[in-house]
């Protein structure tokens, strides 16, 4: 089926084979998922959003035939939901719906399980700090009767990408305020034993999917280790670097992936 959408200077163009959006927070993480092909992405607007497109037409056949929209997001698990829900549901309207979410960035490894410059993908995308905090420790939102805290991506595609790429799978948490001692580090650790990233997008990413119904992945490049603020220590060009390779392995991924089977 072909679908069709708005550009930027006003002409409809062709959507065909997989549509994915990948929100990462800031542009120059937009810019690393870009690198990874070899056309340059044109401008789509859509009520609520402006979207950096690389489809088929312009990056060939070498690309699978997949559609990527690439959307900086904005930092933060409220205004990343906000940003992605909004480009989901203009797609929607305007015929165009998405397949797949990928949220990706660059994020903080905890050692030595996701060392810098190694790539993590999500099998749990989890919200550490949504929840109370009592007498007795820590309380989830959902030991409070709301909510969810964690989303599954499909197990299948989880599986393919982390060995086409040679990442790592396991739980990528989500926080609103970023981790910079030893002891919140390990404390972290202590709650989510799988975690092996942090970051502050991927749990709003992963509610605006689902509230739509669309399976959602997250793709993390380390840049640091999680605990004290060593900027020193940071590896963002490795991380960017890393993000870059990564994305050039995914197209293929998701041409062979089932996207009809959602749940595994």
């Amino acid at each position: 089926m072909v679908l069709q959408a708005q550009e930027g200077q006003g002409r409809l163009i062709a959507v065909t084979g997989p549509h994915v959006l990948v929100a990462t927070a800031v542009p120059v993480e937009r810019d690393a998922v870009a690198g990874a092909f070899a056309a340059r992405p044109h401008q789509v607007r859509l009520p609520g959003a402006v979207l950096e497109r690389l489809s088929p037409e312009v990056c060939g056949p070498a690309d699978a035939g997949v559609t990527l929209d690439l959307l900086a997001a904005g930092v933060g698990p409220a205004l990343a939901a906000a940003s992605t829900a909004a480009a989901l549901t203009a797609a929607a309207l305007t015929g165009t719906p998405y397949d797949l979410v990928v949220c990706a960035g660059i994020a903080g490894g905890f050692q030595p399980e996701a060392p810098v410059g190694s790539l993590v993908v999500a099998d749990e995308i989890t919200v550490a700090d949504l929840g109370a905090d009592t007498a007795d420790g820590f309380v989830p939102v959902t030991g409070l009767g709301f909510g969810t805290v964690s989303h599954r991506p499909p197990g299948s595609l989880v599986r393919e990408l982390t060995a086409a790429t040679g990442g790592r799978s396991g739980t990528v948490l989500t926080v609103s305020t970023v981790t910079g001692s030893a002891a919140r580090a390990a404390e972290l650790r202590t709650l989510h034993p799988r975690a092996l990233a942090e970051a502050m997008e991927g749990f709003g990413v992963a509610e605006a999917a689902a509230a739509q119904g669309v399976p959602v992945l997250e793709v993390r490049a380390v840049s640091n280790p999680v605990g004290p603020r060593d900027r020193a220590a940071w590896r963002i060009g490795d991380a960017l670097a890393a993000l870059t390779e990564g994305f050039g392995k995914l197209a293929p991924v998701l041409e062979s992936w089932n996207h009809h089977d959602r749940t595994d």
